[in-house]
């Protein structure tokens, strides 16, 4: 599996799509598999939705409800689901064409459980464009229309609807400015809330160029007229600055929460990680939220609050330097610090591999240093010890920091500096050590109850 897809809430249920190939572990022609949740902890997977046609493979894509039939696939009072995805016509990549990929449609009648393909695809045709795909749609209530925010190579285009079915291109954005490593891909656009006003959010993941290597997605700020986005600035910012959380796009229909997932690897090795009866996941899924620092504003995030349910046997040490102890995982693990210098915290085994996690007060850096993590042959980069920025203001530090048996995520001051990490240990860290050069003011321990559910 890879990118999440048409990712709506409908009727208490959240959908995921994604990215989904079902006869290998390595990427094939791509399908959308499905999972339902009620509470985007505890998933049950569906049967595949999408599978490829004639028009090609089925690539990434969003869903929305219809709330107001504008589609006409609406029955009997029923709002449909409608799904926008990219068609990939595989034969058309391999002779040399520029124009195989192209936008369709499908719709649900049953809350996403069946879906039939809309015999007018595709509803945009490809104008000659090699990258040309993955459609991220809102309702846009000012002008009452449909709104599609498409990756074109290296920006966006903007295109607007009144029924899902005929397009209109309305606007680009980005050529010149953000980050320009490699290709813009799965993009999203949404507003939320701060201080009374609206702030529209542009995302958009790039690979390769992302600050630690290979992939990863920018943010932009600014504000949205139903025609173009005007952006605040021009500064590059990321949403997550590790190595493994890409192609991540928010949930549709969810009102004034913006919860947003990603992809947890990069396509540096997303291919060759070395696993064997899985290929990979999806990050917990986080709130999003604006945040102030001094003239500057931010796109921060959390875990979602669902999390907590499924968190027990929780213990609090005060006023710590040093400390040892077993780990449980999956858990999470919390701190506050004053008056911050460096510290660290490792996950480890017996077998002398490690994980190391802190922060460096001189650089003014988070860190995540996995060169001694287990197996990291399989890529020649792998082995590496990445950074992300302090955005906070002040001497005062706190982390939450999600731990499974292949992944931490990391969530600093209140969610301002993400980093999102995997690993491959021979066997899972089950030895946990803290150290800190000033007392760790607050740091708690918790346990994690799995959320697999056959």
């Amino acid at each position: 599996m890879n990118d999440p897809n048409g990712m709506v809430y409908n009727d208490g249920v959240y959908h995921l799509f994604f990215q989904y190939y079902p006869d290998s572990t390595v990427w094939g022609p791509m399908h959308w598999g499905h999972a339902m949740s009620s509470d985007m902890i505890h998933w049950k997977e569906q049967p595949i939705a999408l599978y490829p046609d004639s028009l090609g493979y089925i690539f990434s894509g969003s869903a929305v409800v219809d709330i107001h039939n504008t589609s006409g696939f609406g029955k009997d009072g029923k709002a449909p689901l409608v799904a926008i995805y990219t068609s990939h016509n595989i034969a058309g990549e391999r002779g040399g064409r520029n124009d195989f990929q192209t936008q369709s449609i499908a719709f649900s009648l049953d809350n996403g459980n069946k879906w039939t393909k809309y015999e007018g695809n595709p509803v945009i045709k490809n104008p000659g464009i090699k990258d040309f795909r993955d459609p991220k749609v809102m309702w846009y209530e000012e002008q009452k229309k449909w709104i599609m925010i498409l990756a074109v190579h290296d920006h966006v285009s903007f295109y607007s609807s009144p029924n899902l079915k005929i397009w209109t291109k309305e606007s680009d954005f980005g050529e010149n400015i953000g980050a320009h490593g490699g290709v813009w891909e799965c993009p999203d656009i949404f507003s939320l809330a701060d201080n009374g006003k609206k702030v529209w959010v542009l995302i958009s993941s790039m690979n390769p160029g992302a600050p630690n290597g290979g992939s990863g997605t920018q943010y932009f700020l600014g504000s949205f007229n139903g025609k173009v986005f005007t952006p605040f600035d021009t500064t590059t910012k990321w949403i997550d600055y590790g190595p493994d959380d890409y192609a991540g796009v928010t949930w549709s229909n969810t009102g004034d929460r913006k919860v947003f997932l990603g992809w947890m690897s990069n396509w540096d090795y997303g291919k060759v990680v070395p696993t064997v009866e899985w290929r990979s996941a999806m990050t917990i899924p986080r709130e999003l939220r604006m945040e102030h620092v001094d003239d500057r504003i931010f796109l921060a995030s959390k875990p979602v609050r669902e999390l907590d349910e499924i968190s027990f046997d929780r213990s609090t040490m005060d006023n710590i330097e040093e400390t040892s102890r077993k780990l449980s995982i999956p858990g999470r693990i919390d701190l506050d610090i004053e008056n911050a210098n460096d510290f660290s915290i490792t996950l480890s085994n017996d077998n002398g591999e490690e994980v190391v996690i802190g922060f460096d007060k001189k650089q003014n850096q988070y860190f995540i240093n996995r060169g001694k993590s287990g197996n990291v042959a399989f890529y020649k980069s792998f082995a590496a010890r990445h950074t992300a920025p302090r955005l906070a203001p002040g001497k005062n530090i706190n982390m939450s920091l999600i731990i499974d048996v292949a992944s931490v995520e990391l969530f600093a001051d209140d969610g301002l500096t993400v980093m999102t990490e995997i690993f491959f240990p021979s066997k899972p860290y089950d030895q946990l050590h803290v150290r800190s050069t000033v007392p760790i003011k607050k740091i708690s321990f918790s346990a994690l109850e799995s959320i697999w559910h056959n």
